[in-house]
């Protein structure tokens, strides 16, 4: 199914620079040329804060404790980011090379992403495409979330 070019804001399915047998799924941030800043929890890109309005807290889930829930704008996309109050920020701040991409998750405090070197820069050539819908969400050590499974991802 063709879906375009990812784009700021999608969640995209990659294979893992580091070891291509491996598929990540995280959101874009960072196009080619951009200037990435990330400081003190917050993104900016190309010297522009990407807005974001708290929301409450979540719950304890997994391996994530409470964490504050923001909603949080890159361009023109709208999605839901989770902070943990009690770890530090993983700040990062450089120009995303061409042909390549600067990924985060949206877990932001509890994510290894392009802000950590097993993952870095992700070049276009490792882009699977875009994902759409949950394939499948484990609650572990239970079971399957099968509430979520075919939901679509925002």
């Amino acid at each position: 199914m063709p879906l375009g070019e990812p784009a700021r804001g999608d969640v995209v399915v990659f294979r893992l620079p580091s070891d291509p047998a491996t598929n990540y799924i995280k959101r874009l941030v960072g196009l080619p040329g951009d200037h990435v800043v990330v400081r003190d929890k917050r993104v900016w890109i190309n010297d522009q804060l990407q807005d974001v309005t708290l929301d409450g807290y979540s719950e304890p889930y997994g391996s994530t404790p409470r964490a504050q829930i923001g909603i949080e704008h890159l361009g023109t996309v709208e999605h839901r980011a989770l902070y943990i109050d009690e770890r530090p920020s993983v700040d990062f701040d450089d120009v995303v090379p061409e042909g390549h991409f600067f990924f985060m998750g949206d877990n932001r405090d509890n994510s290894r992403d392009s802000r950590f070197p097993e993952v870095g820069y992700v070049p276009a050539d490792n882009v699977v495409g875009k994902a759409v819908r949950i394939w499948l969400n484990w609650k572990l050590p239970n079971a399957p979330l099968w509430d979520r499974i075919g939901k679509a991802i925002h």
